[in-house]
């Protein structure tokens, strides 16, 4: 009987998963609860560049969830570094680049979290047939209009 709950999937428990994320990700932004659910989950994994990444990706989501106009500030800025930490530890990684360019895409523009759009998309574009995963697949195709 302990063999058999041992193999149980550990995502149900807290285990950070990318599929778990690729899956998930889209619905943090709608689900206030999901985001910070992942958020919490990811804070304990910034060694990993595509945890990182998402743990970035999904702070500049809960920016749109929180009411001060400081906090949404603040943590916008929190995720923005996050992903610039994860390119620079990792630019080759398409995922990272796939989220930094829907993060781009969709801040407003007066935050000035632009300026990597042409280039992130040049890398995905590049690299598209080696994206394995649908989900990622799906995504990378809506932010490169393919």
């Amino acid at each position: 009987m302990l063999v058999l709950f041992a193999n149980i999937s550990f995502a149900a428990f807290g285990e950070v998963t990318p599929d778990y994320l690729r899956s998930n990700f889209k619905n943090a932004v709608t689900d206030k609860n999901l985001c910070l659910k992942m958020m919490n989950m990811l804070e304990k994994e910034t060694e990993n560049s595509l945890y990182r990444a998402y743990l970035g990706a999904l702070q500049t989501v809960w920016a749109n969830h929180v009411i001060n106009p400081f906090s949404k500030l603040s943590t916008f800025n929190k995720g923005k570094k996050n992903i610039e930490i994860a390119i620079k530890n990792n630019p080759a990684d398409v995922e990272i680049r796939i989220l930094r360019l829907s993060v781009q895409k969709n801040a407003p523009r007066f935050l000035g979290y632009y300026k990597n759009i042409d280039d992130d998309k040049k890398i995905i574009m590049l690299n598209f047939n080696s994206i394995k995963n649908e989900n990622l697949s799906k995504i990378a195709k809506d932010l490169i209009s393919i």
